[in-house]
């Protein structure tokens, strides 16, 4: 049984145990839709008119390194540059998403498909991104697989500018909006994985990637 189908065998099992039909009704769709958007909201901080250099800030304070390009045919140009200035061979896996870049004339060697334990550097898009925090929204899907930003050592995340909201609050409206129903996983991203579990010293790559580069496009 795979993971989908157990969870809905595990839902339903509840919903019989309350005397429920075994899908939600209508009813109760609307019911939490009414319950969501009526809730309220408390203070949020001031961030000023420029979101996307708040984002910066916050994303480097996150240990985050970050780029910014006009367009999206300037991105692996980008991306080839970092890599070279870590030292990393031009070599990743991707989103099927972002096949229609022109990798090859950046000299990357790309492959888009989930990443394996080999691959050193996963390059994905952003649902979009939290000023506030700095954090990335990332959506699963079949093409835009979570694993491509949690298993390489190397986090490239390439990030719209007109997607970066001011609030994690915004970030859920947005994906509600878009996309209804919410997908199997959203994660959000706040830095390379750390731990201080280590004699009280913060460690990164502890757990995931121990590089983040964002690089921001301003037109895409």
């Amino acid at each position: 049984m795979d993971t989908s189908a157990a969870r809905k065998a595990i839902f339903s099992r509840i919903r019989q145990a309350q005397n429920r039909p075994v899908e939600p009704t209508q009813a109760e769709r609307d019911a939490v839709r009414e319950y969501v958007s009526a809730h309220s909201q408390g203070p949020r901080p001031a961030l000023g008119d420029d979101l996307v250099e708040h984002f910066r800030q916050q994303a480097l304070r996150m240990s985050d390194t970050v780029d910014e390009v006009a367009s999206l045919d300037e991105v692996p140009q980008s991306v080839a540059r970092y890599l070279d200035s870590i030292g990393v061979a031009r070599q990743a896996i991707a989103w099927k998403t972002l096949d229609s870049l022109a990798w090859s004339g950046a000299g990357m060697q790309m492959e888009f498909r989930a990443p394996r334990n080999e691959d050193l550097v996963g390059i994905t898009g952003a649902f979009c991104a939290v000023a506030e925090t700095g954090s990335l929204m990332v959506l699963s899907g079949p093409d835009t697989y979570s694993s491509a930003s949690l298993l390489p050592e190397t986090h490239i995340a390439i990030l719209p500018a007109s997607r970066i909201v001011g609030a994690m609050e915004d970030a859920f409206a947005l994906a509600r909006k878009e996309h209804g129903d919410l997908p199997r996983a959203v994660n959000f991203i706040s830095g390379p994985s750390r731990t201080g579990d280590i004699e009280q010293t913060i460690v990164l790559g502890a757990h995931g990637p121990y590089r983040v580069h964002v690089i921001v496009v301003r037109n895409a």
